[in-house]
């Protein structure tokens, strides 16, 4: 009986919470199109799948969208134009990844970056399910020869709208399927960077800078942030970073780690990647076991460039 009234009261506080959520109400940008203009080419091929926060909702210009960020960032270190093509769609569950993928295998793609998971969280889907969902998208990009890059799930539990005691639900929870997520994305040859605390401390104690109206979606500052998380796993993926930064760095923490207490670890420090590792050429018959865990260096991504929708030399 008891467990059925708390289950009531976290239903009714996810209802309440997304109902708050809901009352913003904002344009959405496309971030789709070439940046780095004037650099050579031919352009990086880059792909955006996901939710809301990777859209960028609840700003209100282009540039101030995380994609935006992420692509004049790789633009910049890689000095190469790029090509962003953007798919993530406000409200996507780990579900709606399927149709992303659709659409990102219609055209070649070096790159495809994946933020899914809060709202998995806030509607309670069980985390086998989301990642169930998640590991055949990465399956399925990696068996087309696309590098892939998973952003684990953040944790909820600063978020103002979500009130105790589904706060600490949700944080237990986005925790959980960060860590499940990594396993998983792990297993089927992606890359994961953690987005743990990217909602953390510096959003929680600078609500009013890092956070949009809506409380739950980042401000423009916020996204840039998220952008800079995000960047050096994308250039490791493409095989564009500095030769100190090829092998792991033990000063760093750095090394190699049994698969699920790196993901456990990883969920807990934004910005840790976790790498597949292959100890002995068969590279199946210790996917998912070890993996390298890496606390890259992370530059301030450059302000955002507007989308150019063709490519222009």
């Amino acid at each position: 009986m008891a467990s059925a009234v708390i289950y009531g009261v976290l239903v009714a506080e996810a209802l309440a919470a997304r109902k708050m959520i809901g009352r913003a109400t904002k344009p959405v940008f496309d971030a789709s199109g070439y940046y780095g203009k004037g650099r050579p080419g031919p352009p990086i091929e880059i792909a955006l799948l996901g939710d809301s926060a990777a859209v960028g909702y609840g700003v209100d210009r282009v540039e101030h969208v995380p994609g935006a960020y992420w692509a004049s960032g790789v633009a910049q270190f890689a000095d190469r134009r790029v090509h962003l093509r953007s798919y993530p769609v406000v409200g996507a569950q780990s579900s709606d990844l399927w149709s992303q993928v659709d659409m990102v295998l219609e055209a070649p793609c070096d790159v495809a970056v994946i933020v899914v998971g809060p709202n998995d969280v806030t509607h309670m889907v069980r985390p086998a399910a989301s990642v169930r969902h998640l590991g055949e998208s990465v399956r399925r990009l990696r068996q087309a020869g696309v590098e892939v890059v998973v952003g684990t799930c953040p944790d909820l539990g600063t978020i103002r709208p979500i009130l105790p005691p589904l706060r600490q639900v949700a944080r237990h929870w986005s925790r959980r399927l960060a860590a499940a997520q990594a396993i998983v994305a792990l297993d089927e040859g992606g890359r994961t960077v953690s987005l743990g605390t990217i909602l953390g401390p510096e959003f929680e104690a600078e609500p009013a800078e890092l956070f949009g109206p809506d409380k739950f979606h980042p401000s423009p500052e916020g996204y840039h942030a998220f952008a800079d998380v995000l960047l050096p796993t994308t250039l490791a993926a493409l095989g564009l970073v500095a030769p100190d930064e090829l092998l792991p760095a033990a000063q760093r923490g750095e090394g190699v780690r049994r698969t699920a207490s790196a993901a456990v670890e990883a969920a807990d420090t934004t910005g840790t990647e976790l790498d597949p590792l292959d100890l002995t050429g068969s590279r199946r018959a210790l996917r998912g076991r070890w993996v390298e865990l890496r606390h890259r260096r992370h530059p301030h991504t450059p302000e955002a460039e507007t989308p150019s929708p063709v490519d222009q030399p």
